[in-house]
């Protein structure tokens, strides 16, 4: 499977459309949509809206993110907006602040 990686200083304004995985390890400032998984890593930056099928949170975002199958907020990661998700995991040590719904 293939997967699109926004790499470390790399900086995208706008909105990203993807069939594939994407990896983030940059910043993404706008609107991010994948059709599969969004992997946000430890150190990266992503102010926007996600959708995506599943999403994992290891750096930090601020915007609403929406997923089809779930959200994992690890250890590291940090989130500030809003999730709708049918499932939501929160590692100890991850920080959000926002609201959540369930109901997909």
């Amino acid at each position: 499977m293939a997967s699109t990686v926004i790499g470390p200083g790399i900086t995208i304004e706008g909105e990203v459309i993807a069939d594939d995985d994407v990896v983030v390890q940059g910043t993404i400032r706008g609107k991010l949509t994948s059709q599969d998984a969004v992997i946000i890593e430890a150190g990266a930056t992503v102010e926007a809206d996600v959708s995506a099928a599943s999403v994992v949170v290891s750096g930090s975002v601020t915007g609403d993110v929406q997923a089809a199958d779930r959200v994992d907020l690890q250890s590291t990661g940090r989130l500030v907006g809003d999730v709708k998700a049918a499932r939501l995991t929160i590692a100890d040590g991850a920080s959000f602040k926002g609201n959540v719904d369930m109901d997909v």
